[in-house]
């Protein structure tokens, strides 16, 4: 199996993604160039965190054009696996690939701190290795992480169970308090309609080692490998 990790202009975590799947989940990896339409017979691929293009206009919006994001629509359409990270969430909500958008964090300030999230599905590729409602430690770091999604397509993602993360507090209890941005129902990542796509404001390559302060992170990267092993 082999991964690859996008690189726009404006990216900062590419280079974190890479490391853990080489280094630590010891798996092929290469980089995919914004302006390249080849994904290089990957089997997964990663859009990162960062900052596309400088978030001008608005996060992702212009990372959306760029000629790979229209091969990894098509990856994903055909059922490869594609995990949005921060801004690589983002970026997917933009690209049509995800339902809803990520707006300003309530309070207009950016947030950088480990955070508390739920598994509400732990039947998707990128969650195979988590226990339903588990709840793991992971780091956030954003200015726009409070996603939006009008009230039918919350309804949705309710009825065919694509809320996979949900802020939560030390006890798995969802509230305002745990709320990091002012997420609609404290979501925290969603996935596709057949599961494949996932994006997510947590940073899971940022607490996959235990140099970092925590390996709950690495249960993402565990369960995209098990689940592309079984294919």
């Amino acid at each position: 199996m082999k991964f690859g990790v996008i690189i726009f202009p404006g990216s900062n975590c590419d280079h974190d993604a890479f490391w853990t799947i080489q280094q630590v989940a010891k798996q092929p990896v290469t980089f995919l160039w914004y302006e390249s339409h080849e994904l290089e017979n990957c089997d997964a691929v990663i859009v990162p965190g960062g900052f596309a293009y400088g978030d001008y206009l608005r996060t992702g919006a212009i990372a959306r054009f760029s000629p790979v994001m229209e091969s990894v629509r098509k990856f994903a359409d055909g059922g490869g696996l594609v995990l949005g990270i921060c801004n690589g969430f983002q970026i997917l909500c933009e690209s049509g690939l995800l339902p809803g958008a990520l707006m300003r964090n309530v309070g207009l300030k950016y947030v950088c701190k480990p955070v508390l999230v739920r598994v509400e599905n732990g039947d998707t590729p990128f969650t195979n290795t988590c226990a339903e409602r588990e709840v793991l430690t992971i780091p956030i770091g954003h200015m726009e992480g409070n996603y939006f999604c009008d009230e039918a397509t919350l309804a949705e993602l309710h009825r065919d169970n694509r809320v996979v993360f949900r802020y939560c507090s030390p006890s798995g209890e969802t509230n305002t308090e745990s709320n990091p941005n002012g997420s609609l129902d404290n979501i925290a990542g969603i996935c596709s309609p057949g599961g494949n796509v996932v994006g997510m404001m947590p940073h899971p390559e940022r607490s996959a080692e235990p140099e970092l302060g925590g390996t709950d992170g690495m249960k993402i990267f565990e369960s995209m490998v098990g689940a592309l092993a079984h294919r």
